[in-house]
């Protein structure tokens, strides 16, 4: 599945739902001067009675373009205005989403069985796919099996399930939901679907009108107030938004769904696992009953409202078809197991040995470090699995998390342990530097946590260095628990931490930009994820600028250094006399390379697959990719939205 591929889908969607949404608010103008052409004569008959003024009436006259203007103007002002509303309330990202439907955030160190084993798959996905730990919420009071997955990207994305779901399904099927729940993440469903809950709320807001009218009543009783009547009529216009609404959320969202449990199966495959948990999801239902689950309800892995009428409206296939299309035999039965029987079962469902099966491949790259001749990877591998993880990279990650110390684990889930956890991962390797900036740590943070830096070093220090991005992505769950003025010293700090040996690498630079983006959303508001360059041409010198800090990262030869920036210069697919040229390693600081990002982050995916190719061909001018030169690959890939599996697994 091309991961490039599916973001232009996404984006495609975006614009046929704008389309959808002009043709509704059409309709519903439509609708309402038909209304208010028949209200505004009613009124002038019933004014002439009222005056006993028996002259003639004034005659019926369907097209009045005051009138009509004046309905569309309110009409759009009303739909404009609500779905700004709710846009601005959904800004924090699928946790605003989670909390109004009722989710709870769920303790990255919960030891609670049932949430430990939640949270474990959660990492594991995160680590598999390149993805940042996201918020993990369970929705308390709601009996049916479900979950989803909200945000505008992976830095505020948010996986929730309700209780059912995390106590009634097993390990393998439970993994099945969230790997469903991860491909709307890597495919860019998740923008899309907030976009259409606040376009949508915009087009509800006209029922809330009607309701508001017809509880309205006149001051004397023989006042013949039409407001009620209006309000009526509001509510049945409502009414057809509503059927507008979820005409919508049908086209965009139900294809969606076949794609995203294909997926999950490629990802994790285990068909048994997702076809398990859907036969659950038939037997005890998926049903909803937060109030907000209505405008919410395309986002969920079942179907989270009461059957439509003959299922015209149903934001998801037919739970059969899903069933079928991953488990053609099938019985046809939906399961239902009693409580008392869903611990017996999973107990039976557990491998005979409790002893860990390592493959033997995976385990040789978990203790690559220190080897004297460090596993190469082959730059022609990188780009199939960006933002398309395999079972391989799956199991990678659960070996790899469970290669981490407890203590490790314990601290990239503890706020201010993940904050030393991080310098941690930033202090020099030589002992008097090291002594150096432990004591700077102490006068910049605290004693406690320069003391919690010390004593976290041995353990990352001895991490293999593809590891490195894999912690700092789980810990990014610990450090959204920070507050506003601990993430402000942490941010002032990491910066002195990086600048405290007098100079600043390009790994140590594009970790801090992973840091701070990722944690932008929840403390320096919504980052910009609004397309702006569809054309090359004027992010050439941007792509230069890259290409050429790779090109001088890899080598001192300036020799190297062209051959390297050639290797890659084609496939960026730059036109001729565009300016694509190598730059001196002195026109390539940090603050130029981090602008050059932002800008190509604006880029459509087209541009961002194109460059990344370019990028991993420079990487690997002399045909394979260095442990460092892919963990500095994966860096930048996902300062542009494109996470990246870890490198040099399932080859």
């Amino acid at each position: 599945m091309d991961f490039f591929a599916q973001q232009d889908h996404a984006r495609r969607q975006t614009k046929r739902l704008i389309v959808y949404f002009v043709l509704a608010v059409i309709s519903i103008i439509v609708m309402i001067y038909g209304i208010a052409v028949f209200a505004s004569f009613y009124v002038a008959q019933q004014s002439s009675r009222h005056h006993f003024d028996y002259g003639t009436p004034a005659p019926f006259a369907l097209w009045q373009p005051g009138l009509f203007a004046m309905v569309a103007l309110g009409t759009i002002t009303v739909i404009f205005l609500g779905s700004a509303w709710k846009t601005m309330a959904l800004s924090a990202g699928g946790s605003a989403v989670a909390e109004s439907l009722g989710g709870r955030l769920v303790n990255p160190n919960s030891n609670q069985p049932d949430e430990r084993k939640l949270l474990n798959v959660v990492e594991e996905m995160s680590i598999a796919s390149g993805v940042p730990m996201p918020q993990v919420y369970v929705l308390e009071n709601e009996d049916g099996i479900n979950a989803f997955a909200a945000g505008h990207s992976p830095s505020d994305a948010a996986i929730a399930v309700t209780r059912s779901c995390m106590t009634k399904l097993s390990r393998d099927e439970l993994q099945g939901v969230i790997g469903h729940e991860f491909s709307h993440i890597l495919n860019g469903d998740m923008k899309l679907n907030l976009r259409l809950i606040g376009i949508l709320f915009g087009i509800f807001c006209i029922a809330t009108i009607g309701r508001i009218l017809l509880q309205m009543r006149g001051s004397n009783s023989r006042d013949k107030n039409p407001l009620p009547i209006i309000g009526i009529a509001l509510l049945v216009v409502g009414s057809l938004g509503l059927f507008f609404g979820r005409l919508i959320q049908a086209a965009v969202s139900r294809q969606r769904e076949f794609l995203a449990d294909a997926s999950s199966v490629q990802f994790t495959r285990n068909p048994g696992g997702l076809s398990g948990a859907l036969q659950k999801l038939g037997g005890y239902g998926s049903e909803v009953h937060s109030p907000n689950a209505s405008d919410a309800s395309h986002l969920f892995f079942g179907n989270a409202l009461t059957s439509s009428f003959m299922d015209a409206l149903a934001t998801h296939p037919p739970l059969e078809e899903r069933i079928k299309a991953i488990d053609p035999i099938w019985d046809g039965k939906f399961q239902r197991v009693p409580d008392d029987r869903v611990e017996k079962l999973f107990e039976r469902a557990k491998p005979k040995s409790s002893a860990p099966i390592f493959d033997p491949k995976l385990a040789a790259i978990l203790t690559a470090v220190g080897s004297d001749a460090p596993p190469v990877i082959q730059s022609n591998s990188v780009m199939p699995n960006l933002g398309n993880p395999t079972p391989l990279h799956l199991k990678y990650a659960e070996q790899l998390r469970e290669s981490f110390s407890e203590n490790l684990k314990a601290a990239a889930r503890e706020p201010l342990d993940a904050v030393a956890l991080i310098y941690a991962l930033l202090l020099s390797d030589d002992a008097s530097q090291r002594a150096s900036q432990l004591a700077g740590l102490s006068e910049h943070a605290s004693q406690a946590i320069a003391e919690k830096t010390a004593s976290l070093f041995p353990e990352v220090s001895q991490a293999a260095t593809r590891a490195r991005l894999p912690l700092v992505n789980l810990a990014i769950g610990g450090l959204r628990q920070l507050d506003a003025t601990q993430f402000n010293n942490f941010s002032q700090t990491l910066e002195w931490l990086i600048g405290s040996d007098g100079r600043v690498e390009l790994f140590e630079f594009v970790l801090q930009k992973i840091v701070t983006r990722h944690l932008a959303p929840k403390f320096g508001g919504a980052r910009n994820n609004t397309v702006q360059f569809y054309t090359l041409k004027p992010l050439v010198p941007d792509c230069a600028m890259i290409l050429s800090a790779l090109a001088n990262v890899g080598s001192a030869d300036g020799e190297e250094i062209q051959k390297a920036f050639a290797s890659g210069a084609p496939f960026l697919r730059a036109p001729e006399n565009s300016g694509l040229l190598l730059l001196s390693a002195n026109d390539c600081g940090v603050e130029q390379v981090g602008a050059a990002l932002d800008r190509l982050t604006l880029a459509v995916p087209i541009i961002k697959k194109n460059l990344l190719e370019a990028c991993t061909r420079v990487a690997g001018a002399d045909g394979v990719l260095l442990e460092a030169e892919a963990e500095l690959l994966r860096a930048i890939a996902d300062t542009l939205d494109c996470p990246m599996p870890p490198l040099g697994v399932g080859e």
